[in-house]
């Protein structure tokens, strides 16, 4: 066959390249961490020269927030999904917190804690964890109003106990990951504490 007959390989548009790019990012983070995350890493995940990455990304901490935020979010759509099942609010506080310490979410555990930390010299990062805290803490706080609403909780301030109880969890999470304390007793031991801070009877 000629070269004249040969097919054209697809040309891809900026858009899937740019796809491309942060599903690559996405892939290596959930894999060894943000931390390894360098413009090398992820051309060499998409198959790509690293300066085609670079033509493609404003710079790797956007590159690096983006993967964040991406990979942090998804996560939060699917815990967002089983707290939305039908049934009381105290189910969906349960099926939530059970969620959201599995130990088969430690890939994205990690992914936090690095980010709470590189978070500290990349302002697009620190912004980017500052935005999904607030959406975790607003997901928390749909339960906790709908609880109170129909009186299976009594927090004193639904805000307050929200807050507190995201970070029960982003402490409990950060401990399991260097395997300290006894992990069979996170889940009673969390929701004992998330009783007391909604006043549940």
């Amino acid at each position: 066959m000629s070269t004249a007959d040969r097919p054209r390989a697809h040309r891809k548009s900026p858009q899937e390249r740019a796809a491309d790019i942060i599903a690559a990012a996405c892939s290596l983070a959930l894999e060894a961490g943000i931390g390894a995350l360098t413009l090398r890493a992820v051309a060499g995940r998409a198959g790509v020269a690293p300066a085609l990455v670079a033509h493609y990304i404003d710079g790797m901490d956007r590159l690096v927030a983006e993967t964040f935020q991406r990979i942090v979010a998804d996560e939060r759509r699917e815990v967002t999904a089983l707290a939305s099942a039908p049934g009381s609010a105290t189910a969906s506080m349960h099926a939530l917190l059970d969620a959201m310490i599995n130990p088969s979410r430690d890939d994205v555990t990690l992914i936090w804690v690095e980010a709470w930390a590189h978070g500290l010299r990349n302002e697009a990062l620190a912004n980017a964890v500052r935005t999904e805290m607030d959406a975790w803490q607003e997901l928390l706080l749909s339960v906790v109003q709908r609880g109170a609403a129909s009186g299976e909780f009594h927090p004193l301030d639904p805000v307050a106990a929200a807050w507190q109880i995201l970070g029960m969890v982003d402490g409990l999470n950060a401990q399991s990951l260097v395997r300290w304390g006894d992990s069979q007793s996170r889940g009673s031991m969390l929701r004992a504490a998330v009783a007391g801070v909604l006043g549940m009877k």
